[in-house]
């Protein structure tokens, strides 16, 4: 497979840092397996992009099957009868949440059919208190959760109104969970952690999708992972990008916590991530 080395340390202006913020993240979840992150913060104020009626969209509660059962998840796509490339939207450790939703009808707008699977589907969906998804999701097996995602990729393969491509994308515990979907599912086309925990050096070989990695260059403990992957990543041939935002923090695409937010690495992120799928799942 062609290469593709594309290690910039982007430069942003504007840094929008929330001292009062304090940040928890790549916390090793109990029973799950997978590095998370947790975000404590005082103010969840967000600016919705795309409305939960857009007009232009059609969104609906579906069920997807999986090896312990069904898994719930949030769909939307453009309304049309066109078949349209699929993208899996995985969510932070909070659990399928209305932002989460709100950036797959952002990915939906963009041209591809999105669904965000709930993690939590197994212990009865994402509870509206946000400290009991903290226990639920602690309480997760890494293997099954791993099974959960990767049944997504088949399920969206086989979907009528899809191309047969499908992509991922998923942020935090999101990100460290897309590059497992990467390892564990030789059909994905394209993945795109955003400051995700990377997989183990031994697993790299197993990703047959192009990767297009974001991470904040204010993310100490997240960023100790990038030489290894990388270096993985070239040593198998895998189809690589990896971008590193300075002066963003981790988090900086959740514009629903306003103390790690940052508008110009997050538009620019989008931005790269859109054309990256666009190119690989056509």
């Amino acid at each position: 497979m062609e290469q593709m080395k594309n290690n910039s340390q982007e430069s942003i202006p504007g840094i929008a840092g929330n001292r009062r913020e304090f940040l928890r993240h790549c916390m090793a979840l109990a029973g799950a397996g997978i590095a998370g992150c947790v975000v404590v913060s005082g103010s969840r104020a967000r600016a919705e992009v795309v409305a939960a009626d857009d007009p232009r969209l059609e969104m609906q509660r579906i069920t997807y099957p999986a090896e312990g059962g069904e898994m719930k998840a949030y769909m939307a796509r453009p309304k049309g009868k066109e078949k349209l490339p699929a993208v899996i939207v995985i969510h932070e450790i909070y659990g399928l949440n209305a932002h989460i939703e709100e950036v797959t009808r952002r990915m939906a707008l963009e041209g591809f059919l999105a669904i965000a699977p709930d993690a939590l589907s197994p212990l009865g969906g994402t509870p509206a208190d946000s400290q009991e998804v903290m226990g639920k999701m602690r309480n997760l097996d890494s293997a099954a959760t791993t099974k959960n995602f990767v049944a997504a990729v088949k399920y969206l393969r086989t979907h009528p109104q899809t191309t047969g491509n499908v992509g991922c994308t998923g942020f935090c515990w999101g990100g460290g969970l897309t590059n497992q979907v990467a390892v564990h599912s030789p059909e994905l086309k394209a993945a795109v952690p955003y400051y995700g925990t990377v997989p183990a050096d031994e697993d790299v070989p197993k990703i047959k999708a192009s990767m297009l990695c974001h991470y904040a260059g204010e993310d100490a403990r997240i960023n100790a992972g990038i030489p290894g992957f990388e270096a993985a990543l070239k040593k198998a041939g895998i189809d690589y990008q990896i971008y590193v935002y300075e002066g963003a923090q981790h988090a900086f695409n959740n514009d629903s916590n306003p103390g790690r937010y940052h508008k110009e690495a997050a538009e620019l992120a989008w931005k790269r991530t859109v054309a990256f799928f666009k190119d690989k799942l056509q």
